[in-house]
């Protein structure tokens, strides 16, 4: 669902598969946070984050990886759901900040995390590949 929505179009030659292997290691860890939206039986959006253990101090972060939604249900309440669990859980564990990156691009992001409270901070990711 999530690479519909993101329009990513990655192949199986490009990432592998998603062996069920991987997926239950990675669902067995207790720093990866998994909500998904169901109306009745069909999944309508998903959020996934990652606690990260800081350096700084003895605690911890989550960083939202992927939130998405369907197109035909988006505007209707689906995403701020899905914050709203992470948060609420998240407090819960003790762990009092989460963020998000978003493309500076992607207004409709912007304004949907601005909507959900979030405070915006100018950062610029790099991102690295293998040599």
């Amino acid at each position: 669902m999530m690479v519909d929505i993101f329009e990513e179009g990655a192949t199986e030659e490009d990432v592998g598969p998603l062996t069920d292997d991987y997926l239950d290691r990675l669902l067995d860890r207790d720093s990866f946070w998994a909500f998904i939206a169901f109306i009745g039986s069909d999944i309508v959006g998903g959020l996934t984050a990652h606690t990260l253990p800081m350096t700084r101090s003895s605690s911890s972060v989550v960083f939202i990886y992927d939130l998405a939604v369907r197109l035909e249900y988006q505007r209707r309440g689906v995403g701020s759901l899905l914050i709203h669990e992470l948060r609420d859980c998240t407090a819960a564990a003790g762990i009092r900040e989460v963020f998000v990156a978003a493309n500076n691009e992607d207004t409709h992001a912007l304004d949907f995390y601005r909507a959900q409270g979030a405070v915006a901070s100018p950062v610029t990711f790099f991102t690295f590949t293998p040599r």
